[in-house]
Formats: structure tokens, sequence, C-alpha cells
């Protein structure tokens, strides 16, 4: 069989169940059980864990809790009861809070187990069986339908309308359209539309794949191990009162023992006494009630904390947040709403803007600054109409105000910019009855849908795809004036002009077809058709979003975005954002081919991290660590796991995260929003300005 490094993306589907050894009907239960005892089950790895007294024991090896141990001790036999069991409290409290908080390694892990899929659909025999899915092994043929986790790391050798969404592995913002040709060898994760990757769902259509990885060995398996690899980092707090409880041991130690001499040797005291007054001098100048009154202004600034959106998971990360100098954060979801959105359309008449935010259906139209009337221009009548119906999304009006979008994202903006033009969603689609659809599958990037008004006798069809695909299939272009013939350099400017913004964009074309037709053919799409025009889409930035990064650069805060999205999409945001004057977009694949000594150089002057993967994600953030630099890292994926763990403070979406995200994180956002964490952050400084008082306080009065 092949190697675990393989690029399997690269190779056809025959060479791939050649490699695999292994055929269309499956593999037979004697193949497969001898190499489950080959490769072992497909689940994640236990990582070991240090026994509970270990763990206990490492929150009290610090010279100030050995020093507040001594003095306990000391004053319980000088008779000094009282004082000794404070002493003694405040050590247990700050030892169990530590213990209680510990351990969020592990349970991240845990988590990213929980993705794996409790059971799968395959062929073993040629027969479709449903199996355990830890029983999955290289080379078994999986089957995959909407709803479905995806067990393993699979090559696909067939898909019908398949969208994956990757977005908690990748950071891909909609859901990936996948296909079974080959790809460049080059290809970086996020764009392997040939395979489907373990802990995936399966948001549409139909696929086949054969298992190409299992267990460890699959994307998942190496994000497990990644976090199984990272080194939990003190915060600067912890670090500085290690630096403290050094130094102060050092003084009290010296100056006990100078003490000791002066008294026996000068003043004449006798040995007992002598000692006990150096014993009294220690007790007196160690700061018992420091890790309280720290304790007691940490959970202060937790409380605070929660009212702003912002929930602590270990108290120290309060104090780390004051001393953030650079917040990486992801997009989708953060520094935007997730929530694809329509800004504008091109036609033959030219540009058309529109307003809104999210799938609230609340906007209008303009032309260079003027609103005009959508539903009184044919030709922008007929575009909108069009998105309405070759359209399976709804949306829903919730209780609490908000909108959301059932089916896929785009479809969903689509929509909302149907109803914003005036078209009820309803009752239009019922008085456009659908008659007959070809669904959208990426072996021919378009979908057609078959329409009848049985007020006028109208039959038409109606086409959304690929740009392009729709341009070289249309014979005539609508507009205002008329029909008009098709400017194909024209149209492929306006393509490029609305990607360089990081726009998705979506054409729409409609046929006029004989009236009482009721079935659609390939030839009855691929011809003939009338353009009408092009649909811009985009997660646009939240508009908090865009205050809270120009607060943070105030405050001499850097913000870099690292994201799996498109590098235009990732540039064009991060300009609406202002995260610098001039921002810089790096790639994941470029950033692989720098060492350390140069990443540590370029991770200083981008701004922008695009195609990003997990390892990309931590390197980033250690080669800022490197620099000195304190880094809040935010994110919402199991893709965005380890560099949570690696940062100083990592900040979790609690909203659209996953369990993977948030137990990795020290702080989790309950609205998913960026503003939350800048909010955090002055809370953080808050309270870091707070402790440096307290302890200038405490040690001068001890």
């Amino acid at each position: 069989m092949a190697e675990t490094g393989t690029t399997w993306h690269h190779l056809d589907k025959n060479t791939v169940c050649a490699a695999l050894e292994t055929a269309p009907e499956g593999l037979s239960e004697e193949i497969a059980a001898a190499r489950l005892d080959i490769h072992g089950a497909n689940r994640l790895p236990q990582a070991k864990t240090r026994p509970w007294y270990l763990r206990l024991a490492a929150h009290i090896h610090n010279a100030l809790i050995y020093i507040m141990l001594a003095a306990a001790i000391i004053t319980f036999f000088m008779g000094h009861h009282v004082d000794s069991i404070v002493i003694a409290l405040v050590v247990a409290v700050n030892t169990v809070i530590g213990y209680i908080q510990e351990g969020k390694a592990e349970k991240a892990m845990g988590a990213i187990r929980d993705m794996m899929a409790p059971h799968a659909s395959i062929l073993r025999g040629a027969k479709r069986v449903t199996i355990d899915a830890q029983r999955i092994v290289p080379g078994d043929i999986v089957l995959l339908e909407a709803g479905d986790r995806v067990p393993a790391d699979l090559r696909l050798i067939q898909a019908r309308a398949l969208r994956i969404d990757e977005a908690a592995l990748t950071g891909e913002s909609v859901p990936v359209e996948k296909q079974d040709t080959v790809l460049p060898q080059s290809a970086p994760l996020a764009e392997r539309t040939n395979m489907a990757f373990s802990g995936t769902f399966i948001a549409a259509g139909q696929g086949i794949g054969v298992v190409t990885a299992t267990g460890a060995a699959t994307e998942l398996g190496r994000i497990n191990a990644m976090l199984d690899h990272v080194t939990l980092l003190k915060t600067p707090l912890l670090r500085q009162m290690d630096v403290l409880a050094g130094r102060l041991t050092t003084i009290i130690l010296g100056v006990a023992a100078l003490l000791f001499v002066f008294a026996h040797y000068v003043r004449g005291y006798a040995l007992p006494d002598a000692f006990m007054t150096v014993v009294g001098f220690a007790v007196a100048v160690v700061p018992e009630g420091l890790p309280a009154v720290m304790t007691i202004a940490l959970a202060i600034g937790v409380n605070r904390m929660a009212r702003r959106n912002a929930i602590v998971r270990r108290l120290p990360a309060v104090e780390t947040l004051g001393a953030v100098s650079v917040i990486c954060t992801d997009k989708t979801g953060t520094l935007t709403r997730n929530e694809m959105v329509v800004t504008q359309i091109v036609t033959h008449d030219g540009l058309i803007d529109i307003t809104g935010e999210g799938y609230r259906p609340d906007g209008g139209f303009s032309v260079d600054g003027a609103a005009i009337a959508p539903l009184q221009d044919a030709a922008l009548r007929e575009l909108t109409l069009a998105a309405l119906l070759c359209n399976d999304a709804h949306l829903h009006h919730k209780d609490d105000g908000h909108w959301s979008v059932n089916g896929d994202p785009m479809e969903g903006a689509l929509a909302c910019m149907a109803i914003k033009a005036g078209w009820s969603m309803d009752a239009t689609r019922k008085a456009f009855p659908r008659v007959d659809e070809i669904p959208f599958d990426s072996a021919y990037c378009f979908m057609a849908t078959l329409h009848h008004d049985h007020e006028s006798g109208r039959c038409f069809l109606v086409v959304k795809g690929a740009p392009e695909k729709i341009i070289a299939m249309a014979a005539h272009a609508g507009s205002a004036a008329g029909i008009q013939p098709v400017q194909t350099d024209k149209w492929l400017e306006a393509i490029d002009r609305m990607a360089a913004r990081g726009q998705r964009v979506l054409g729409l074309a409609i046929k006029e077809m004989p009236p009482g037709t009721t079935a659609l053919t390939f030839a009855d799409a691929q011809s003939g058709l009338t353009l009408l025009g092009l649909t811009g889409l985009i997660d646009p930035p939240r508009a908090e979003a865009i205050e809270a990064v120009a607060e943070c650069r105030r405050a001499g805060i850097r913000v870099v975005m690292i994201t799996g999205d498109h590098a235009a999409t990732a540039l064009a945001i991060a300009g609406q954002l202002k995260l610098s004057d001039h921002p810089r977009v790096m790639t994941g694949q470029r950033l692989e081919a720098l060492d350390d000594a140069e990443l540590r150089r370029i991770a200083a002057e981008i701004d922008v991290f695009a195609r990003a993967n997990p390892a990309h994600k931590l390197r980033l953030v250690q080669a800022l660590q490197a620099d000195g630099a304190v880094i809040a890292m935010t994110g919402d994926g199991v893709n965005d796991a380890p560099a949570l763990k690696q940062a100083d403070v990592g900040v979790a979406m609690g909203g659209k995260g996953t369990e993977v995200a948030k137990e990795s994180a020290e702080i989790v956002l309950g609205d998913d929003n960026f503003a939350s964490i800048a909010a955090a952050v002055r809370e953080g400084r808050t309270v870091y300005d707070n402790l440096r008082k307290v302890i200038a306080w405490t040690l001068p009065t001890n």
C-alpha cells in the first residue's frame, strides 16, 4: 500500500484505488480485518496525562508558596493559630483554582476525539453496510450523503452536487463544492476539492470516497498531535510573580541570616530567642495576603468582563489581556458577520450598489448614490426574480429579531436581495412554481430551474452558476433598452474587478421556453440564454469591528488577520477594516517556504495571512512570541485550536465556535464579536494597573 504522505489529491481515482489495493465494490471482510490489525482503530490516540498528585504538586512548586507554607507551620507552633490557618487557606485556594483550571489541553483533545463520526456507511464485498466508524480502514469505500459526518480522510471517486462544510477545519466561510478530478500537487488544504476530511459535514449532495487515512494519520489527527506538543506558556503576571518570589526569597533569607548573626553575636540573644526573632521577621515580611488580594482583583475583572460577553476560563488570562501587544484574529464570524450579502450587481447598463447587513432584508438599490426602484427596471426586475426562483434557501425571522438562512449561505443572500427589491419570498415562489430542475454540480458549474406562470401562461428557464460559464452559454444580454449582444470582454473585466474586491461572483440568466414545457434537458440550459447580470457577494466586516480595530491601533495593539479564506477576499476585508494604512497579504503556501528566522521578520510586516492551515497559524503565533510580543489569538474552529493553546491568551467564539476551540482557549466570547475582545483588553489593562497598585501597596506595608 502507498505511504501516509502520498498526495492523494494529485492522483487520479484509478491510481488511488490501485495504490490502496482496493476496488469500487470495496474490501472483503478478511482484508479489512487484516488492515485493522495493521493500522489500528480509526480513532485518535488517548493523550498521556499526569497523575493527579503530580499535577497538584506542580501548583505548589513555587518559592513564595514554600515560604508561606513555612510561615504557616512556624506561626502555628508559635501559637498564632488564626494567622496560620489564614495563610494555609490562601495557599490551598490558589492551588485548587490552578488545579481545576489546568487540563484544558486534555479537554481540547477530548473534544477533537468527539468530532470523529460514530458510524459510517461503506461497501464491503459490494454490499452496503453500516459499521462503527472505528472499524474503517484505508481502502474502504465510504458512501456520503447530506447530513453525514465524514468518518476518515477520503479521496473522492464520485461527487454528485456534493458540498462539504469545512469551516471548522479550514476556515472556509461557505460549504465547498467537491469534485473527483485530479488537482495540482501544490494545492493547499482548503483547495483540495477532491478530498473529504474527517470530522467535516456533508452540507448537500452525495459522494463516494476511498479512505486514504484513518485515526492519527488524518488531518484531524495531525491537529490533535499539534495540540499534544504545544507547550503552555505562563502569563506575564505569573512570570513576573516568579521573579518577584525568587528575589523576595533571596532578600528574606539574606536579611534573616544577618539578623540572626546580629541578634546572637552583637546583642547577645540566646539562640532560641534569636531564632524566634528571625522567624517573626520572616513571617512579617512574607506578603501572605498578596495571592488572596490578587485573586480577588482578578475575580472582579472576570465579573466585569462577563458583562461584556467575555467569559474567562482561567483567572490569570484577565491580566494577560492587559499586556497584549498583538491580536491574531480569524476573519469569518469574528471580524465579519459570517452572513453572505449581495453588495453589488453588474448588468449590461452598469453597476448597482445594494445596502443592508446580514440576512435582514432591509436595504436599498442605488446607482452612483442615487436610489432606484428595482422592480420598475425591466432588466433588474428579471434578475432579482431569477435570483429568488433559482434558489433553494429560505429566510427565517427569529423571535429575538435576528434573521437566519436555512440552506446555502450564498443562496440566502440572493433571496435576501430579492426581498429587498420588493419580491415576497413565499408568494413569488407560489406564483411561479418550479416544474423541473437541474441541480448544481461542479462538473457543469450551474443550476437550472423551469417555471410556469399560470396567470400569463409564460414558461421560462432560469440558470445560475459560475459567471464565466453563464456568459459562455448566453446568446444575448438583457438591458433597459432591450436585448443586446453579449460583450464577453466587458463582462470578464467586471468579474475580475469584483473578484479583486474580494467578492464571490455568480451569474444569472433566463430563457423563454415553449408554453407547457414540463421537463428540462442540459441542451435547454447550455445555449440560447439571455444574460441578466452578475451578483457580487461577500461576508462584510461588522460595523463595530471596524471601530474596535481603530481602537486597538490607537492603544498600540497590532491586529493581524489569519484566515483560511482566499487572499483577495481577506485583503478586501482588511482594507475595509483598516488593519493598517496599506495592508499586505501572504498565503500559507508562501509561508511554508520560509525558515523560522525569515518568518519572524515577515510576521512583523504582514497584516493578513490567507489560506492558512493549523500548522501555519501555530508557526505564526510562535514567531510573534519569539520577538517578545504578548499574543491574543481568536478562533472558532478545530483548525484554530493549536494556535489558541500556544497563544498567551486564547479567545474562542462561544456562539459558532467548536467545543475544541472553546476547550483550548482561556476566554470565550458570548457574542462572537471582535469588538468584545477590544472591550476585554480595556478591562484587562485596568486589572493589570490595579494589580501593580496592590503589589506596590502590599510589599512596603509588610
